[in-house]
């Protein structure tokens, strides 16, 4: 699965609609794999440019996000993305959703 994390810094995860970039990550079950780090070309103080987010994150599966807006959401949702809002630092953040997802996909 294909994995996108909202970082400015390439360290610390940021707010879905205000991030410089998404840093994409490939995960099948072992350690995540880094692609690549893609940019949003967004002006991070201005409101409302989470589409511009969005229409670059391709064939990813989940987005992580410290937060995301209302409308955010809802776009987020209607793209068949799974929204993942969590803080911390990229690794942190990547590796909880990890932990919970192999957690979650035991078998009883």
């Amino acid at each position: 699965m294909k994995i996108a994390v909202a970082t400015s810094d390439h360290v610390n995860v940021d707010h879905f609609g205000r991030t410089k970039g998404f840093t994409i990550y490939q995960w099948g079950g072992d350690d995540p794999e880094y692609i690549k780090y893609i940019e949003t070309n967004i002006d991070p103080e201005a409101k409302h440019q989470w589409q511009q987010g969005l229409s670059i994150l391709g064939d990813c599966e989940v987005v992580i996000a410290a937060q995301a807006g209302m409308t955010a959401k809802y776009g987020i949702k209607k793209a068949n993305l799974k929204l993942v809002e969590d803080e911390g630092t990229v690794e942190e953040v990547l590796n909880r959703f990890i932990d919970h997802e192999m957690f979650m996909n035991k078998p009883i």
